[in-house]
């Protein structure tokens, strides 16, 4: 069922290549040892594609038991990467989201940027702000900024909230990432991207969405983040939610598009307030970063509940809807994950991958509850195209 090879997407575009790792280990020995293997192949990769760890800009790691191997797993990944991986400065998403494989405890998504030349950039330094709170996570919680030619790239790992009730929580939270951007340079209207993870969705994403709305209705934010928001398991047991994000500026004049399909409503018509995904015009490349996407139709509703075989198939759809849209296919996908609601699931999740062509699809298979009680998987991807296509609708 599980396969131990790295997964790996490369792209090249003017100023670097652009590397996407997806390594699961084999599933042998016990958490600490699994996240050493892993390691050791990410750096043998790394080697083999003229980088290091240096270069490594971010990365997230799911966990099947956050709070038993957290600690374990991040003093193994410092053991075997040793000082390149602290000199980077890349920033760790860790959630709690089992992969489907029940013999690992772990996966990790790791990007990697590699200069074409010295004058591309790459040149990237961390952004701290100090913390009101005083756990683990939240002394972990930074920025990486990346500047490759004009377009200045920020990348965070998991920023966390503090309040008395879950709405309280959740805006504290869009306020604490909007501090660190200001730290940055930056404001939330340059954010592109955004993940959540909501430790008891099912109690809680309905005052996520009051206060991500009143968030941006505040900041007079309209271009909407793509986003994804789903259950996940945080390492600091005292926070219920979390968010990172990816956010661009450029001194130029920023081409950013919505994304839309004939197959899907915008998100907001429902309460919740992003993207179904957002095309974007980088330094390196044009990026389309494509929302959590489920089975849901033009009207907003879910479509064949208890069907996980449709489901899949109308997932599938509407994301093949926004990609083509774009002039863009699955065949420019460098990098995914797709969560599913029973873990059950996961090997036929994986032969209807292989039977609808996609055997060689660069996601991350993890078990994570979702934002309505009968949608049984969603799957988000980046796709890269080169900036020839930049003029495409």
């Amino acid at each position: 069922m599980n396969d131990p090879r790295p997964i790996v997407r490369r792209f090249t575009g003017p100023e670097a290549h652009e590397l996407y790792i997806l390594c699961r280990p084999d599933g042998t020995a016990r958490p600490a040892l699994q996240a050493e293997a892993l390691y050791r192949a990410v750096a043998s990769l790394l080697a083999d594609e003229g980088a290091s760890p240096e270069n490594v800009v971010c990365e997230a790691v799911y966990f099947r038991d956050i709070q038993s191997d957290g600690d374990a797993v991040i003093g193994a990944r410092a053991r075997v990467l040793g000082e390149a991986i602290r000199s980077s400065g890349a920033v760790t998403t860790l959630v709690q989201q089992p992969p489907l494989d029940e013999r690992i405890s772990l996966e990790v998504a790791v990007l990697a940027l590699v200069p074409r030349r010295s004058t591309a950039g790459g040149v990237a330094r961390d952004v701290r702000v100090e913390s009101r709170c005083e756990c683990p996570g939240c002394s972990r919680v930074r920025a990486r900024l990346v500047h490759v030619a004009d377009w200045t790239s920020a990348y965070t790992g998991n920023i966390y909230g503090l309040g008395g009730n879950a709405f309280d929580e959740a805006y504290d939270m869009f306020v604490s990432a909007e501090v660190l951007l200001e730290a940055a340079g930056m404001t939330f209207g340059d954010v592109v991207r955004t993940w959540i993870y909501v430790r008891d969705i099912e109690r809680d994403y309905a005052a996520l969405n009051r206060a991500r709305r009143e968030f941006l209705r505040q900041r007079g934010i309209d271009l909407l983040p793509a986003s994804t928001g789903v259950g996940g398991g945080l390492l600091p047991e005292r926070h219920n939610f979390s968010i990172n994000l990816y956010a661009a500026r450029s001194p130029r004049p920023m081409e950013i598009g919505r994304m839309s399909a004939p197959s899907l409503n915008e998100a907001p018509d429902y309460g919740a307030d992003f993207s179904r995904g957002l095309k974007v015009v980088e330094a390196n490349r044009v990026a389309l970063y494509v929302s959590g996407t489920a089975s849901v139709d033009e009207a907003g509703r879910t479509v064949h509940p208890g069907d996980f075989v449709a489901q899949v198939d109308r997932m599938l759809m509407n994301i093949s809807s926004l990609l083509a849209a774009q002039d863009a296919s699955f065949r420019n996908v460098v990098s995914a994950v797709t969560y599913v609601k029973y873990p059950k699931d996961g090997a036929r999740l994986r032969s209807l991958f292989r039977d609808r062509g996609f055997g060689g699809f660069p996601t991350v298979l993890v078990e994570a509850p979702l934002c309505r009680a009968d949608l049984l998987c969603e799957t988000e991807v980046v796709a890269a195209l080169p900036l020839s296509q930049a003029t495409t609708p």
